[in-house]
């Protein structure tokens, strides 16, 4: 499972909390955990957690990120990337599932191509959010809005799933049936 989330250690401690119990879970599970890479923030905790309970961990970092000291290199697989497109690419490639915890602008960005790319028939793979507290609220109306202005087809709510915590998102992913969409171009 390919994991996006934030590097910031100045966030609530619900947010590090939630990051270190999925971790747990993903690892009694044997699910594989594909991630940034990094040492610090949510990146870090989840991690740790992951190996802690004997789980595998893959971390996929850019090489300028790891020579700035915030990569983890007690992983499981530590690649090196030249940029974020290739970690990208090899992370959407590695994980069978896509999942965000909350985070910052790479954590946005990360989840929005991952919908986009389900969109486009490129993936079908489950994308889900962890909707806590209402984090990804203003997201989720971002895109009702691009519905209700014609930009965004009523179907491709469906692209994600928030979760209002790690068990209803573990739920999901263990219950997740993939669908076609119809094109992006068509009407109705």
């Amino acid at each position: 499972m390919t994991v996006f989330c934030g590097s910031s250690n100045v966030v609530d401690e619900k947010y590090f909390t939630a990051a270190r119990e999925l971790g747990e879970k993903l690892a009694r599970r044997a699910w594989r955990l594909v991630y940034g890479g990094g040492s610090v923030g949510l990146m870090g905790v989840l991690s740790r957690a992951v190996l802690a309970q004997g789980g595998h961990v893959t971390g996929v970092i850019p090489k300028v990120l790891l020579d700035l000291g915030v990569g983890e290199r007690n992983v499981s697989e530590l690649i090196v990337t030249d940029g974020l497109r290739d970690r990208k690419a090899i992370m959407d490639a590695r994980g069978d599932a896509f999942v965000a915890l909350p985070g910052g602008l790479g954590t946005l960005e990360e989840v929005l191509e991952a919908l986009t790319l389900k969109q486009l028939g490129y993936h079908r793979k489950p994308v889900v959010v962890l909707d806590l507290d209402g984090y990804f609220d203003p997201l989720w109306a971002q895109i009702q809005r691009g519905i209700d202005e014609g930009f965004i087809k009523p179907e491709f709510l469906d692209l994600w799933y928030p979760a209002s915590d790690v068990d209803a998102l573990l739920r999901y992913l263990e219950g997740y049936e993939p669908h076609a969409y119809g094109s992006k171009w068509a009407r109705g």
